[in-house]
């Protein structure tokens, strides 16, 4: 086999433990999600740990991989290097928050129920990608 075949065997496989980690946890139900973030009414402080086990395991993770000195599947790690902060950096997640507090979905879990038929995915997956379009399209003309 391929190194490449291996490689996207390897990001297939990821990806699906990932989707079936979302479903398990309930991240890709929006009423379990906006019921997380109204404080002053349904709350369900469950997706809190949720999010708390996935900061452990990616510290653990992310700690353990980077002590290598190059990925298994890859050449070199690809790490940011910018360090400066811009208006991108702070409307881009201000846009992200806004959205999944109105739809109840951020990316991944979107996607998630889009398999598992969840109410409103027919509609937030498009306009999501439409999104994603626009701020390619918007960065590509600002160079």
């Amino acid at each position: 086999m391929s190194g490449k075949f291996v490689s996207i065997a390897v990001n297939l496989g990821l990806g699906l433990l990932f989707g079936v980690g979302l479903v398990v946890s309930g991240m890709s139900n929006p009423a379990k999600v906006l019921n997380f973030l109204d404080l002053f009414g349904t709350f369900d402080p469950s997706l809190a740990f949720v999010m708390g086990g996935a900061v452990v395991v990616a510290f653990f993770g992310f700690r353990l991989a980077t002590a290598r000195p190059a990925p298994l599947l890859a050449e070199r790690f690809r790490m940011p290097t910018r360090t400066d902060v811009d208006a991108r950096l702070i409307v881009g997640p201000a846009l992200f928050g806004i959205g999944w507090g109105l739809g109840g979905f951020c990316p991944g879990p979107a996607l998630t129920a889009i398999g598992l038929a969840a109410p409103g995915t027919l509609a937030f997956v498009p306009a999501m990608l439409a999104g994603m379009w626009a701020a390619r399209s918007l960065a590509a003309r600002q160079g």
